[in-house]
């Protein structure tokens, strides 16, 4: 008896633990819990860490809050001249606001990525193909596509699911035919020969640029050095004309105050004799002179007088001539 109550006791201590596992459960950081019971969703919601719920008759979903990223793959796209590409892979990261996550759940349930990531890309890529040739898809419009693709698929979350936002998409290059990837091919490197041939074109157009400037440059130095020596020389003749035209001032000045000079003293000298030479001076000088001659003949006959000296035996002789009346005086004298 002691053992059949053992049994009991042990099996209602392994059902109780059954029951404590299936009602404890985790939910992860990044993640909202949702519950469900009975197959309808609860208003009841719980946040990261551990939980109890009601077992057998309650489950929950974790429902990831962080950013997310939903790949899409092998998306086929027709374009617009009936070519069928292939997507292989396009990259849509989204984020679901914590406050929003009940409502998206409810109306579109925990997998709420399928209707409005999956199939938008879906729908969104082939309209896109439908208008648009192989060209413009896989070639001109290319680098377009990732922005379109999230502009449309915001625009229509934003009417159908508020709180649900798309942050960036990313789209591989398609596949396409191999007949028409090898035209592809063929084009791309031509286009590269001749972005080469372009591009080294445009090296020899710099490098003769850049001699052309060297050469402009070393010209214009040379002219500036010619500018610069000539100016030079000019400055070095200007002052040494300068320095010629101050000495002849100073000569000319030099020789009008020699001039001057000269002239004061002809002038003074004027002044003097014209003061010194008076009228009884001159009287004085000339009887003084004719005192020194060494003959006179005089008379009272003879009404003028001959004065001599003895150079005239050589031939030279000085005469005066000098009236009876003027020397009256000296005669009586000497008589």
């Amino acid at each position: 008896m002691d053992a059949g109550r053992s049994m009991i006791i042990f099996g209602a201590f392994v059902t109780v633990a059954i029951l404590v596992q299936s009602s404890l459960h985790r939910i992860e950081e990044g993640h909202t819990g949702v519950y469900y019971r009975g197959g309808a969703l609860l208003n009841t919601m719980s946040a990261p860490g551990f939980h109890l719920m009601f077992p057998l008759i309650t489950t929950y979903k974790s429902v990831q809050t962080t950013l997310q990223t939903d790949e899409v793959k092998n998306v086929p796209c027709g374009t617009s001249g009936g070519v069928m590409i292939y997507f292989d892979r396009i990259e849509v990261v989204n984020l679901l606001e914590p406050p929003n996550v009940h409502d998206i759940v409810k109306r579109y349930s925990a997998d709420y990525d399928k209707p409005l990531i999956f199939d938008k890309v879906h729908h969104e890529l082939n309209q896109f193909c439908s208008a648009h040739n192989l060209q413009e898809v896989y070639i001109d419009l290319f680098d377009q596509i990732d922005e379109n693709l999230k502009s449309s698929i915001q625009a229509d979350l934003q009417e159908m699911a508020p709180g649900l936002r798309v942050h960036s998409v990313r789209v591989t290059k398609p596949k396409i035919p191999e007949s028409i990837r090898k035209n592809y091919e063929l084009m791309e490197a031509e286009k590269t020969k001749l972005m080469i041939s372009t591009q080294r074109q445009k090296v020899v157009e710099k490098e003769a640029e850049t001699d052309r400037k060297k050469a402009v440059i070393e010209a214009e130095k040379e002219a500036s050095v010619a500018k610069i020596q000539y100016e030079r020389k000019v400055a070095e003749k200007s002052s040494l004309q300068t320095m010629s035209k101050i000495e002849d001032e100073m000569h000319l000045a030099k020789e009008r105050s020699k001039t001057d000079a000269e002239f004061y003293r002809i002038k003074r000298e004027s002044e003097a004799n014209a003061l010194l030479l008076s009228k009884e001076y001159l009287e004085l000088r000339k009887f003084e002179a004719v005192s020194s001659n060494r003959k006179v003949y005089f008379g009272p006959d003879i009404p003028n007088v001959y004065f001599g000296n003895d150079g005239a035996e050589t031939g030279d002789a000085t005469a005066s001539k000098v009236t009876a009346a003027n020397i009256n005086t000296s005669s009586n004298k000497k008589m």
